[in-house]
């Protein structure tokens, strides 16, 4: 289960993520923990906060045979997935208007940190949800949950899209895509955020095929100073998304 695999649960670790899991509106069905961390006033209040799980008291050898991390907190605990798929994303879409609507998809990233760091960043930008195409790694990895320190909880999220249905989606709603692309024309300030758009960004290794380039509506590039030519995925996401963001605050 802590590899991400289990169909309906999340493997969750860290007292950080936990309390954000306290936050959000997730089942927790089993909370394992050492008595150390149950002497601990921050990790008595978070059990506090789960009054109906199942559990148990593990020694920290036991517990470190189970755990994802090197340095194990004193506590792994299971809950229920969020929600996922294109009614979630339409639904939140309509609750916000979809004129407001940023979004970002993530075409076959295989890192599971850029993910997880690109969906804190998205949350924090303000945007409707992510997208996340087939052969993606997966979202609710525990690589990518650290990543995302709670918002793989909050943000509106449709997983395994096909790539085409993901612009096929965006035209449905009247969203703008943009793709992120080295030989782009435009910089990523020259182009109106304001109204509803969607980010594109592609693999860390191959970024996007011409093919998938041609389904899009605009090409942007950052601008960098040689002879560096790319920046990591995450980065270059905050960059964008916090381009947006600035553009968005001033126009209301």
């Amino acid at each position: 289960m802590r590899d991400g695999r289990e169909k309906d649960w999340l493997f969750i670790e860290g007292l950080r993520l936990a309390e954000e899991l306290a936050a959000s509106n997730l089942e927790v069905t089993d909370f394992f923990f050492t008595p150390e961390f149950a002497a601990n006033e921050r990790g008595a209040n978070l059990l506090a906060k789960f009054p109906d799980f199942r559990g148990a008291v593990l020694s920290e050898k036991l517990l470190e045979s189970i755990s994802d991390t090197k340095t194990p907190q004193g506590m792994v605990v299971l809950a229920s997935k969020p929600a996922t798929g294109r009614g979630v994303l339409s639904s939140e879409m309509l609750r916000r208007g979809e004129e407001a609507s940023l979004l970002v998809i993530l075409h076959k990233l295989n890192n599971p940190a850029n993910i997880g760091a690109i969906l804190r960043t998205a949350e924090a930008a303000g945007c409707s949800g992510a997208i996340l195409t087939s052969g993606s790694a997966d979202v609710f990895s525990p690589r990518s949950l650290r990543g995302s320190m709670g918002s793989a909880f909050r943000l509106p999220l449709w997983t395994n899209a096909a790539f085409g249905e993901a612009i096929e989606f965006c035209r449905a709603h009247k969203i703008k895509t943009v793709c992120a692309e080295l030989n782009a024309r435009k910089a990523h300030t020259e182009i109106d955020w304001t109204c509803a758009r969607a980010l594109i960004v592609g693999s860390e290794a191959d970024g996007l095929a011409l093919a998938e380039i041609a389904l899009t509506d605009e090409s942007i590039q950052i601008q960098m100073q040689p002879p560096v030519e790319s920046l990591n995925v995450a980065v270059a996401c905050g960059v964008i998304l916090y381009e947006a963001a600035r553009q968005r605050q001033f126009a209301n």
